[in-house]
């Protein structure tokens, strides 16, 4: 069994935004192979059960916002007791690769993404698999420089980066099911390839950012820490506070 996990922030005014790649990926995933099929809500999210490769899937879209993420994969790792080196995929955004990359990586620390902050919290390691899928702009990734990063990974893509887009999670997609059917090291192999050359994109394009909706204060919708000049300090412990969430920022 594997189960495979896109990280992104519940609601419409968060769909279809760079954040949310990695709902777009299993959204793709739960179309082609349970398409039909009513989603459950349990473990804190949406789930399908499907079948990929011969082999039972479990597809989980956590819905408590980003940067509790690690609440609803904690609970789905142990209730179907998931070896986290070959059973768990979690997929997600990455500001710095650029539009139309993917890479897949046994490990690794967070990169400043708190909803891999948060799972790895959860899980209480970082060795378990995630796949990258490139949400910035230019040849590296980033955001464009007049863009605050938080506004930036809550815009929607602009239309002359769909040529790339629609093609990387595509290819996403491919990977995971690659993941299942092949495994790790052979997915690896296969998908970490140069892919085409990034759009330029220009400023004009850039849609706006998605509208935040309210949330309770342990919510955040910002995948990346994010350093506002209106960022406040907690005056009793000397933490950091993030303007949107009002928690302490994980340094």
């Amino acid at each position: 069994m594997k189960l495979i996990v896109g990280l992104g922030n519940p609601g419409n005014d968060y769909s279809r935004t760079r954040h949310n790649a990695g709902f777009m990926v299993v959204d793709r995933l739960m179309s082609k192979h349970a398409g039909g099929v009513i989603p459950k809500s349990r473990f804190q999210g949406v789930t399908i059960d499907a079948s990929i490769a011969g082999e039972k899937c479990v597809l989980l879209k956590p819905t408590t916002f980003m940067n509790l993420s690690g609440q609803s994969v904690g609970e789905a790792v142990r209730f179907f007791k998931i070896d986290l080196a070959t059973e768990l995929l979690i997929i997600v955004d990455e500001l710095y690769l650029s539009i139309g990359s993917i890479r897949l990586r046994a490990s690794g620390g967070s990169g400043g993404h708190n909803g891999l902050i948060d799972i790895q919290r959860a899980l209480g390691t970082d060795s378990y698999p995630r796949l990258r899928v490139g949400v910035g702009v230019g040849s590296n990734g980033g955001k464009p420089s007049h863009m605050d990063q938080a506004d930036f990974v809550l815009s929607r893509f602009a239309p002359d980066e769909a040529a790339h887009l629609g093609p990387a999670l595509d290819r996403a997609a491919d990977a995971s099911e690659c993941f299942v059917s092949k495994g790790l090291a052979a997915t690896m192999n296969a998908f970490n390839a140069p892919e085409p050359a990034a759009p330029k994109l220009a400023a004009s394009n850039l849609v706006k950012p998605a509208k935040t909706a309210a949330t309770s204060p342990n919510q955040n919708p910002v995948n990346q820490n994010n350093q506002k000049p209106s960022t406040q300090t907690n005056q009793s412990s000397g933490d950091r506070l993030d303007p949107l969430s009002g928690s302490s920022v994980i340094k």
